[in-house]
């Protein structure tokens, strides 16, 4: 188990808690009433400490190496049903973005989502999670088909953003991720959006545009990272803090500016400390979301998607 800066007083009680248990289990002292008082103080300490995240801590929790990534989360919900589907019929098949067809319960839906890999060598393969132009295209060619055959979309969102490299660029990243916002905005199947790590800039939006989108409760979405922020504002990344706090990028803040729809709240601690319980979380959600729009029209959906957008950031005075 990996701990966080601000988790290491969690750390050190179950530390505490794992050697009196020892003690106990190696001799016949009686350590039953201090275990309780260690356990008890453990559990008031994860309710302050995660209990009162602030803005930059939560995305420390997003990016918490033990967190389960896209496939993860497929496997959980679809398992043996799923087929992944390769390429984007133009250049070659971008690891970083993985996409397929997979049932929850007896419906189909097409799973499109960036993949972080677990240790170095994975993370090198999948790109860290940030796409190539030809990922954005590779998602677009499968929302394409699932709209032909009437299949809803889930998209789960987990990036540091877009990749930025030259051969990137060279190839058309903007245009990729343009492309794909307009196309979604008139997709006429459903669109189920999920972030759960990073939503990070243009290449988060290159997947997010949804009838429904839905946010875990430790993640982010914003238009820069933290450090990006700071380094852009302050020309140093020390100020990291106060750039996640200015940029209003946690769920509740999203919830609060209406730019997303929905909360799945994780277990205490972040979705990695109880792993079923999040994908149970996250399945409840869409299989509520999606009784909600199944039975719209393609018309409607069209419409009602245009409108959610067309109001974003609409105020009166």
């Amino acid at each position: 188990m990996e701990y966080l800066e601000f988790e290491l007083p969690i750390k050190e009680l179950e530390e505490q808690l794992q050697k009196c248990q020892l003690i106990g289990e190696e001799s016949d002292v009686d350590v039953t009433e201090t275990c309780k008082q260690i356990q008890k103080k453990l559990n008031q300490t994860k309710k302050d400490i995660y209990g009162n995240l602030t803005p930059w801590q939560r995305v420390q929790m997003s990016r918490h190496p033990n967190r389960p990534y896209t496939l993860d989360y497929i496997q959980a919900l679809c398992g043996d049903s799923f087929l992944e589907l390769h390429g984007d019929r133009n250049f070659k098949d971008d690891k970083a973005m993985i996409g397929g067809l997979g049932k929850i319960g007896d419906q189909s839906f097409m799973f499109i989502g960036q993949q972080k890999g677990y240790n170095t060598k994975t993370r090198q393969f999948r790109n860290f999670g940030m796409a190539n132009p030809e990922g954005y295209r590779k998602a677009l060619r499968l929302m394409k088909s699932a709209e032909k055959f009437g299949i809803p979309v889930i998209t789960l969102i987990d990036t540091p953003g877009a990749y930025p490299g030259l051969e990137a660029e060279e190839r058309g990243q903007g245009e990729a991720i343009a492309r794909n916002i307009l196309e979604m905005t008139r997709l006429k199947v459903p669109i189920i959006t999920i972030i759960i790590g990073e939503g990070a800039s243009g290449g988060a939006l290159g997947i997010g545009v949804g009838d429904r989108v839905i946010m875990l409760e430790n993640t982010w979405y914003s238009v820069i990272s933290p450090e990006s922020c700071s380094s852009i504002l302050w020309r140093s990344w020390e100020y990291k803090e106060q750039a996640a706090e200015a940029l209003k990028l946690t769920a509740k803040d999203m919830k609060r500016l209406k730019l997303v729809d929905e909360i799945v709240k994780e277990p205490l601690g972040g979705a990695h400390i109880d792993r079923e319980k999040t994908f149970l979380s996250v399945r409840d959600c869409i299989v509520k979301v999606y009784d909600e729009l199944k039975n719209l029209s393609p018309k409607e959906l069209v419409k009602n998607r245009m409108e959610k957008y067309s109001e974003m950031g609409v105020f009166k005075d």
